[in-house]
């Protein structure tokens, strides 16, 4: 893939490069779901089993034996099971492209929806890219496009800080530079006990959603450090990015003060 992004799953069970013009939209659970939003080509879906040591490989096996439109086919080092159906939607032809493979104790099931007689050179490129990523192995920490697993998780810290703040306080908060003084004052009540994880990194994410707001050319990434899978603010003419736990959370860890309009300005 000559411009390519790379994608970790959560658990970091697997990771694969998918096309730099593809983002990931929501799907059913367990599924992950990409295509490109401004010119369409296909959806690719995929799903990660896991199993005994052979299991990737006895999957594949069974799916050969269980259906008989499947035929054995390889796409990079991988051995598939790859069938295919067509159907009909709206007066619109589409063919359903699937592939099963695996590798060790992780099956994958991969499939690419395109219209009929479309390529599928895309997806057999990203099934070529697909690495298992082993129990107990160190790997250096990663910074990969935001996943919808961090948006979730960005939309619920700033909905929380929102609802604090106006049910507190009785204000509005718009995720503006002048909300940092109402978060200053929830913290300030003292209402929040030290160890609600949570709510501190609720805050953090909260200055992080207002610089992201304020200042242009910063975007959301997914950090994967060890059993780390966080949401940070990458800015992307630096390179440097901010970790919204180490701007309040780890602060109060610490037994520190929190002055928050104090570190915003550091961020600036």
């Amino acid at each position: 893939m000559a411009q390519s992004k790379k994608f970790i799953s959560p658990g970091a069970w697997f990771s694969m490069l998918y096309p730099a013009d593809w983002n990931e939209f929501e799907d059913g659970e367990g599924s992950f779901l990409f295509y490109n939003p401004s010119e369409w080509t296909g959806n690719f879906r995929i799903s990660a089993y896991k199993g005994n040591a052979m299991y990737g490989r006895e999957v594949t096996r069974q799916e050969l034996k269980d259906n008989p439109s499947a035929v054995s086919v390889k796409i990079g080092s991988l051995a598939c099971a790859y069938s295919k159906e067509m159907f009909e939607e709206e007066g619109a032809y589409y063919t359903s492209h699937l592939w099963i493979t695996g590798v060790d104790d992780v099956a994958f099931e991969c499939s690419f929806t395109v219209s009929k007689g479309a390529s599928v050179a895309e997806a057999e490129a990203v099934i070529a890219s697909l690495e298992i990523r082993k129990e107990g192995v160190k790997y250096p920490a990663e910074l990969i496009p935001v996943r919808l697993s961090e948006i979730y998780q960005i939309n619920e810290a700033f909905e929380w800080v929102t609802t604090t703040v106006k049910e507190q306080l009785k204000k509005d908060f718009q995720g503006m530079e002048e909300d940092l003084d109402s978060m200053q004052q929830v913290i300030d009540s003292g209402t929040i006990g030290s160890k609600k994880k949570e709510a501190w990194l609720s805050f953090g994410i909260a200055i992080c959603v207002i610089l992201a707001n304020e200042v242009d050319g910063l975007e959301w990434m997914t950090l994967i450090d060890g059993n780390r899978e966080a949401p940070v603010l990458q800015n992307l003419t630096t390179g440097e990015w901010i970790d919204p736990m180490k701007l309040v959370w780890s602060k109060v860890k610490a037994g520190e003060s929190c002055n928050l309009a104090e570190t915003y300005k550091s961020l600036l």
